[in-house]
């Protein structure tokens, strides 16, 4: 299913059509097995970088770059064309993204801020602070600088509706094309954007600490919207009947954006060259995503929640850890306990809108 559809279709058509999907290596996806959500360490920033569009100042010298960005649905689909990838670096007032858009033809249209930005080619943002799949934050901009952001209480597949009308306050954005926009007598090298977003504007809803802290670690992923283009009276226009192209960075495995768990770890740090720190828990976070969509299956076939694990067929990667399955309200809660550092008794649980957390338990 396309983009516009996951974003505007009324959610009890969009449930029927979401097709299952693991996260992670072992599980089962629409196609076959999924690596790890990316990780990426974003130094400190000894300044604040100049923001212009070029990422040619010294503050961006220590960030390193993600690596390139790859198709939405990861392997099962060809790398993309031209290269895309990102930096992000942050200090006590903002978090900072920068990319970089390998791109022969630049062009741009919408000019009137929180239009539906993926109407053109478009890089965009995504920010769950706290990594529980809810109250995360989206941000597109095209190569005339123009923005969209939206916050989003919870997934569109899980009922959700954006809030259009909020924006993140004190942004700054800006744009470099290395060409000339809108141009098809040029062939132009790409453009590049940068991004300073306030922590004021995340800290409302991030239910973390913002500014982070120390190895505190977000779950972010990048997209870059790119559509096939004819030159046509002297300008450009769209390929009639062809999708558009989604490259990201940390892939999704189906073509949706909006699969928070699905997205890259960035991990905040002092120092440049810090070693990124795997997530112990993912395992049982990919496991309680297993028993989500697969709630989501057998729901649309028995008009209900699924009571007991032995009703889902989960994959085996879901199947080895002490799920506990019980009644929340007319949803349903699943979790699962693990020992974290120095011997604690955590829980992790998922409900039926897909929101997942950890919870301390009490001996």
């Amino acid at each position: 299913m396309n983009r516009f559809l996951r974003k505007f279709l009324p959610v009890s058509c969009v449930v029927s059509l979401i097709a299952p999907l693991s996260g992670g290596t072992g599980g089962v996806g629409p196609h076959g097995a999924l690596p790890r959500p990316l990780g990426y360490v974003a130094p400190r920033a000894a300044s604040a970088p100049v923001i212009d569009g070029r990422l040619d100042d010294s503050a961006w010298s220590t960030a390193p770059w993600t690596s390139d960005f790859v198709d939405i649905e990861g392997d099962a689909k060809p790398r993309p064309v031209f290269r895309t990838r990102a930096k992000m670096l942050w200090d006590d007032r903002c978090f900072y993204i920068g990319a970089e858009l390998e791109e022969p033809h630049v062009w741009a249209t919408l000019r009137k801020r929180d239009t539906v930005i993926f109407y053109d080619n478009d890089f965009e943002l995504f920010i769950d602070p706290n990594g529980d799949n809810h109250e995360y934050y989206e941000f597109e901009m095209n190569a005339l600088n123009t923005g969209w952001d939206l916050f989003l209480p919870i997934p569109y597949k899980d009922g959700g509706k954006a809030e259009d009308g909020w924006d993140i306050e004190g942004l700054r954005t800006a744009v470099h094309v290395r060409g000339r926009l809108n141009d098809p007598a040029e062939v132009d090298s790409g453009w590049s954007v940068e991004i300073a977003i306030p922590w004021r504007a995340l800290a409302p809803y991030a239910r973390t600490d913002a500014p982070p802290r120390e190895g505190d670690q977000w779950r972010v992923n990048f997209s870059r919207v790119e559509w096939d283009i004819q030159t046509v009276d002297g300008g450009y226009r769209k390929i009639p009947g062809r999708p558009e192209h989604n490259w990201v960075w940390s892939p999704q495995g189906v073509i949706d954006m909006h699969r928070p768990e699905r997205w890259g770890y960035v991990q905040f740090a002092r120092a440049p060259g810090t070693p990124f720190v795997e997530d112990e828990s993912w395992p049982i976070r990919e496991a309680l995503m297993e028993v989500s969509y697969a709630q989501v299956k057998f729901r649309a076939t028995h008009q209900r929640w699924a009571e007991t694990p032995e009703e889902l067929a989960l994959p085996a990667s879901a199947r080895g850890f002490p799920l506990r399955l019980e009644r929340a309200g007319t949803g349903y809660r699943a979790s699962i306990d693990r020992r974290g550092a120095g011997g604690a008794l955590e829980r992790f649980c998922v409900n039926h809108e897909s929101r997942l957390w950890k919870e301390s338990v009490q001996p």
